[in-house]
């Protein structure tokens, strides 16, 4: 079986728990993630959610728009944008 008919016939259920995997760093039974499994195991999630699910559903997705597309003119509005962080030494 190659990596498209996988994806194709892997279940939600099976989905789950690879992103449980990865989260967590490890399987189910403790054993921890290689980075090769770690690496592999993504890219199954975000294959199959790229056939089965919308967008908005997927790993990664960023609801906003373009920074560039906005009116680069000054107003209140672009105020709420900006956040400043300031650390202080402990």
């Amino acid at each position: 079986m190659d990596f498209e008919q996988l994806i194709k016939t892997m279940a939600p259920g099976t989905v789950a728990n690879l992103r449980r995997v990865i989260e967590l760093g490890r399987w189910p039974d403790g054993r921890g993630l290689t980075a090769e499994q770690r690496g592999s195991s993504l890219q199954a999630v975000i294959a199959w959610e790229n056939l089965h699910l919308p967008d908005s559903e997927r790993t990664g997705y960023l609801h906003q728009r373009c920074g560039s597309s906005k009116n680069h003119a000054s107003t209140d509005d672009d105020q709420d944008d900006h956040t400043i962080l300031r650390f202080r030494d402990a």
